[in-house]
Order: C-alpha cells, then structure tokens, then sequence
C-alpha cells in the first residue's frame, strides 16, 4: 500500500464514491427494476445564500468527518489554518465576517476527528440559533455526515 494511503481509506467510502460503486462494495446491489433517471439539460445557475450555506455545510461536514482519527501535529495545524483562511475567502459577506467572529471565540478543535465534527457541529448549531432553524443533536454527528442512518435509509 502506498505510503499516503491509510488503512481507513481501504474501506468504502460514501464520499469517495458514486452510490453505485459504493453499494457494489458493500455487496448490495440496486434493484434490476429500477431506472436511471433521464438525463434532462438544465442549466446550474449561481448558488444563492441559502444554497451556498447548505452545500458549503456539507463539504465541511463531510471534511471533518473524514479527518484523521489521530491526525499528526500537521494534520491538525492545517485544519485550523483551513477554517481560518475558509473564513477569509467565503463570499457571503455577512456570513463570513459572522464566522469569523465565531472562530475567534472558539478556535477550530483539531486534536482528533470526534474533537473537530463536534466543534464544527456547535458552529452550525450557532448559525442555526441565530436563523431561527432547529438545532442539530450533535451525538448523530456521524450518522448524518459519515456511516449513514442507523435505520438504513441511506443504504
């Protein structure tokens, strides 16, 4: 196994893959019934505030979830740097300057991935208050970004 590979990255990986392979790993495979989707050409157009927030939330979700169980002192040293430089550069304005704020008083938590998805889990708890939006349980952390649904609606 190469060097940079580690023994985690050898399992599947729902973020590593289509739902197709994934399931091909996990030895399911999808009904013989079911058809695709067809393909319709609908052009994207630039994400709005709402979209923005709910797919950038997903990536650093999804990130931290994947982030090393005991990452080395660079690993965690680069992952601070990321949401301090993430906070810099995110174009709503607002937001940004909001996060910012938020980060300063609570430094992004990098010593072990179970330390980083809960500190990320309260900063979005922290969005959600202040939107008005349900808070998240933050002990289904991984469920909701990593393994999946205990009740198996996601495989």
């Amino acid at each position: 196994m190469p060097s940079h590979l580690n023994e985690e990255e050898d399992k599947p990986c729902r973020a590593c893959s289509d739902f197709k392979t994934w399931a091909k790993k996990q030895n399911k495979s999808k009904p013989q019934d079911v058809k695709p989707p067809p393909v319709t050409e609908k052009k994207e157009c630039p994400l709005d505030k709402d979209e923005l927030g709910r797919h950038t939330w997903g990536f650093l979700h999804s990130m931290a979830s994947y982030f090393p169980e005991k990452p080395t002192h660079t690993q965690s040293n680069d992952m601070s740097k990321f949401f301090n430089i993430f906070a810099q550069f995110y174009p709503c304005e607002p937001c940004a300057l909001d996060f910012k704020e938020d980060i300063a008083k609570h430094p992004p938590k990098t010593k072990s991935r179970k330390d980083l998805v809960k500190w990320l889990c309260e900063r979005h708890n922290t969005v959600n208050i202040k939107l008005g939006k349900p808070v998240f349980d933050c002990s289904k952390a991984n469920e909701r970004w990593k393994d999946g649904w205990l009740d198996g609606s996601c495989d």
